[in-house]
């Protein structure tokens, strides 16, 4: 499932494409994909224009010049791409919204995902649940100490809950577990200010690189995308499952904690 990295590489590539441009068609291959009946959905778009778009946290909010939303949830498997008709992907789209002459945004394997339209006032009560950005100008170690020191059960249950923090899934709770030298079952109220700290800078630390190279998702955006995907490469135990461990050489062992996979090193990684 795309996470904070990818859906920021997402909101920071579409961005330099599509802002201002007149949307001028939008195809509807699966009406489950939106909220409203398609030929509404499809009038509502036709016409107008993307002025910002926004993350916030595994989401992206795409502001309409009519002061609309397009909410954007890629749940698992979603993927976009963007090109023209010649150059599309060989794969199955939910929706197509084209942008100018022949500009297409492609929404790939919205099967659980979704792009629903509503108002800005909607869209606020939609997002109020969800919890602080780690990487926001506001955050800073205090306030994530605060966040995390009231916390119980295991850190990779409380990294990926969307309303402790947002925009973390699996790949990265187990990414900055494994750079904070911590195990993803370690319980968060045996945790000292040395481990809050430690985890906080881990936190930091691999949600920057991975936004900086393009996140884990293989497949490129545009045709001369050469970014998307970068960080596949440099996970550390994610899906590694077997594999030597880069910094003490023991095996990555995969298990699950509370229906979740788990990705981590037995040798270097511990309880705190």
């Amino acid at each position: 499932m795309p996470e904070l990295p990818e859906m920021e590489n997402y909101r920071i590539q579409l961005s330099k494409h599509i802002l201002d441009l007149p949307i001028t068609n939008v195809a509807i291959n699966r009406e489950k994909s939106v909220n409203i009946e398609a030929n509404a959905f499809k009038s509502a778009l036709m016409g107008g224009q993307v002025i910002f778009i926004e993350r916030r946290g595994k989401h992206l909010l795409f502001h309409l010049d009519n002061g609309r939303r397009l909410l954007l949830h890629l749940m698992l498997g979603g993927l976009l791409y963007l090109g023209s008709p010649e150059d599309r992907p060989n794969r199955t789209t939910q929706i197509e919204i084209t942008f100018g002459s022949e500009l297409v945004l492609y929404f790939i394997g919205l099967r659980l995902g979704y792009l629903h339209l509503h108002t800005a006032k909607e869209t606020e009560q939609l997002m109020s649940d969800l919890g602080p950005e780690l990487l926001d100008r506001r955050m800073n170690e205090e306030k994530f100490k605060a966040i995390f020191r009231k916390r119980r059960g295991s850190l990779k249950t409380a990294l990926v809950n969307q309303e402790i923090v947002a925009g973390i899934g699996n790949c990265y709770a187990d990414e900055i577990a494994y750079a904070a030298e911590l195990k993803p079952s370690a319980k968060l109220q045996n945790f000292n200010e040395e481990d809050l700290s430690r985890l906080y800078a881990a936190a930091r630390e691999v949600l920057l690189n991975a936004t900086e190279a393009g996140g884990y998702i293989e497949l490129p955006m545009t045709q001369d995308d050469q970014l998307t995907g970068g960080f596949n490469e440099r996970c550390q135990v994610y899906d590694r499952e077997g594999e030597k461990c880069f910094r003490c050489g023991d095996n990555i062992v995969k298990t699950e904690i509370a229906g979740k996979k788990v990705f981590y090193s037995p040798g270097c990684q511990h309880d705190r």
